[in-house]
């Protein structure tokens, strides 16, 4: 039994940021999708304007502005909207911002968390689905993975946050028998990504002719995931997933931060005709991070077997075309570019 129908009607948290958008895109896109989506999204600076418009005249789509810490907002929508789902990804997750100003994280992604699993407490028949990340479980070397029973260790107050979150959702599910899943994520990447995350900042930095700034060595690893594969995982979760349970959603690809831009370079090189020493030369390395996560990896085991997810994304197409949306963003912006016509 799927813990989500097809036709059911689904409050998305967050549905206008980056993952949240491409969730909506990619339900209202499927042709088995026969439901409703209610996005519910307060809107914050990291919002890209065009990143639903394609599909929000569609008649299985509806939004609602709102602060997910808001109870009698919600409360009004999920006696009036007759829920049967929600997918939570609204949250505050940039690391750099949480160190500077935490209060925010701690409001948005506990309390948020709160105040939506005390409604589903009102409304037992409606699934909880939470997205985290993989930064609850810390920091690895060289070697290693984590696992969905791996021990939390969260060393930045975002992480925090969300690891707080976390376990907000497993209580809920033990003490009160509501129906939760809980998906953590290698990082995303991926058109309408606001440019505070690595893979944007450097993209539109080459293309601005600005300083590239790096952490420390540069040697920090990441694993990356296609936006699109992990909007597919979720919903492959919500229709194959069990009950109560945690599931990893690995991109497959890791790469230190130098190994990383270094086929951004190649890339942008590619499309602009420009040599890549250009942007060589804009590279700046500052102090690191407070905290810095060394690597993160998810194993993906459990979510190949139980749900048969594997991405089809490869880092190189998605790169690709993650350059190649922002190059056409930034065109069209009309920004002071060091960009030149392509033969």
């Amino acid at each position: 039994m799927n813990l989500v129908s097809s036709n059911a009607k689904i409050l998305v948290t967050g549905g206008s940021g980056f993952m949240g958008s491409s969730f909506i895109r990619y339900l209202l896109g499927s042709p088995d999708f026969t439901g409703k989506i209610i996005n519910y999204d307060l809107l914050t600076y990291a919002v890209h304007p065009g990143s639903l418009k394609a599909i929000e005249t569609s008649p299985k789509y509806k939004f609602i502005q709102g602060d997910v810490t808001s109870s009698s907002h919600l409360e009004t929508l999920f006696s009036t909207e007759e829920i049967d789902a929600v997918v939570h990804f609204a949250a505050q997750t940039h690391v750099d911002r949480s160190i500077e100003g935490p209060s925010v994280f701690m409001e948005t992604n506990i309390r948020g968390t709160f105040t939506l699993l005390e409604l589903v407490r009102k409304y037992p028949h409606v699934h909880f689905h939470h997205i985290s990340t993989d930064e609850v479980y810390g920091s690895l070397g060289e070697s290693g993975a984590f696992y969905e029973h791996s021990s939390y260790r969260p060393n930045s107050p975002y992480a925090a946050s969300k690891a707080a979150s976390d376990h907000l959702v497993r209580a809920y599910a033990n003490t009160y028998q509501i129906s939760t899943t809980i998906s953590h994520a290698s990082n995303n990447y991926g058109p309408y990504q606001f440019p505070e995350k690595f893979i944007p900042l450097m993209i539109r930095n080459c293309i601005e002719g600005k300083k590239l700034p790096i952490y420390g060595s540069g040697r920090n690893i990441r694993d990356w995931l296609f936006v699109e594969d992990h909007a597919r995982a979720i919903w492959m979760i919500l229709q194959k997933g069990r009950k109560g349970e945690v599931y990893n959603i690995a991109g497959g690809r890791e790469l230190s931060n130098l190994e990383l831009l270094e086929k951004i370079f190649l890339l942008l090189s590619y499309e602009l005709n420009i040599p890549k020493e250009q942007w060589e030369k804009q590279k700046e390395f500052v102090s690191d991070r407070k905290g810095h996560d060394f690597r993160y990896f998810l194993d993906p085991a459990k979510i190949q077997k139980e749900i048969g997810f594997f991405p089809k994304v490869s880092l190189e197409t998605g790169l690709q075309k993650t350059v190649r949306w922002m190059i056409k963003q930034m065109q069209r912006k009309t920004y002071k570019t060091v960009l030149k016509s392509n033969p």
